[in-house]
């Protein structure tokens, strides 16, 4: 395919915030009952029928969570919503509407903002969400994303942090690290570049776990699954900073300790050849690459042969008395404690 050297770019400043938001949201459609009112007002209106009401956002700034080098704006736009949307589902709860609002610069013109909000549109379309407003404004530090996701849960089906009891099985779906080691690959391929910009990377080699880190999927079939299954956790989280994080979020929210077993971590072929080629333990990844956007949730024991042998499921450890405090148990059959070493927003300077 040849690519277009000369591609439009229409300026930002020809359409002024109101057309902006009209002709960059035009696309959208409204499929949930509980959308009375979207996009068009002064702010949107909601009406769910005997439902809670889940509310979770997430800020995205250029140069700290993306590096528009590598990353299209289209499979930004899809993550951007992928990463409150697996929030949502958390919570057990199904998301219905989100809002969108950017920080600009006036590097990017109309059309970027179009791809952007292609891959918007694709991931509330795919996952069957109302947006329903935002904002638009310009800012002097690059791309800034800000999305707030809403959802609705019956009362009694909610499940939050805070319900994981001992002898709990601790259960994670999917496959951990491919999205840390996709972004090594990524940020590789960035300083290869550097130095000879005519190459181009060949990627085939790591398809899926570029995948992961570019085009994440929130869990909505996970909750689907449950249902059907006819189990409710007792305790649930998603992965977003590393598996030892959430698991310690859990651990403290329900005052309980655990038992992690290494060799029941759920790892692609993928993720363990990338980190042999890059010489680092595959355990260490999945413990703290962070950004693999699975689910982990406690269950209690009664409900395992409901899982057992379910592909999208695997146990990896239970939980304990809080005393007992939390472990990983190694291939050796030592236990070390876990340490929480995933990403982190700020650095010491700013957090002292």
């Amino acid at each position: 395919m040849i690519e277009d050297k000369n591609p439009q770019r229409t300026p930002l400043s020809e359409l002024g915030e109101f057309k902006l938001i009209e002709h960059l949201t035009e696309q959208f459609e409204i499929n949930h009952k509980s959308t009375v009112k979207g996009i068009g007002d002064d702010a949107a209106v909601l009406s769910p029928e005997k439902k809670q009401i889940v509310v979770t956002t997430d800020l995205l700034v250029e140069g700290v969570h993306f590096d528009l080098s590598y990353v299209p704006l289209k499979h930004l736009g899809y993550k951007s919503v992928m990463v409150n949307l697996s929030d949502v589902y958390a919570m057990n709860a199904m998301a219905t509407q989100i809002t969108v609002s950017i920080a600009v610069s006036n590097r990017f013109p109309l059309e970027a903002l179009e791809e952007l909000y292609e891959g918007i549109e694709t991931a509330s379309r795919m996952y069957n969400v109302d947006v329903i407003g935002g904002d638009t404004t310009s800012s002097t530090s690059g791309l800034i994303i800000s999305i707030t996701a809403i959802g609705e849960v019956d009362e009694e089906n909610v499940v939050m942090r805070s319900g994981a009891k001992p002898n709990d099985l601790l259960v994670v779906t999917g496959d951990l690290g491919g999205a840390y080691m996709g972004l090594q690959i990524l940020e590789r391929e960035k300083e290869v570049f550097k130095v000879n910009p005519q190459s181009q990377p060949d990627l085939s080699m790591y398809t899926y776990i570029v995948e992961r880190q570019l085009k994440p999927e929130a869990r909505k079939d996970i909750i689907d699954l449950l249902k059907q299954l006819e189990v409710k956790p007792t305790s649930m989280i998603d992965i977003s900073d590393g598996l030892s994080s959430e698991i310690m979020h859990i651990c403290k929210q329900s005052n309980v300790g655990v038992d992690v077993y290494e060799n029941k971590i759920p790892l692609d072929p993928q993720v363990i050849s990338t980190c042999e080629e890059f010489n680092i333990d595959s355990t260490t990844i999945a413990l703290n690459g962070g950004e693999d956007y699975e689910l982990l949730m406690t269950i209690a024991q009664e409900d395992f042969p409901k899982i057992k042998g379910n592909p999208n499921l695997t146990v990896i450890g239970y939980m304990t008395e809080a005393d007992r405090g939390l472990h990983l148990v190694t291939r050796a059959e030592t236990k070390v404690p876990i340490i929480a070493k995933g990403w982190k927003n700020f650095n010491d300077k700013e957090t002292e």
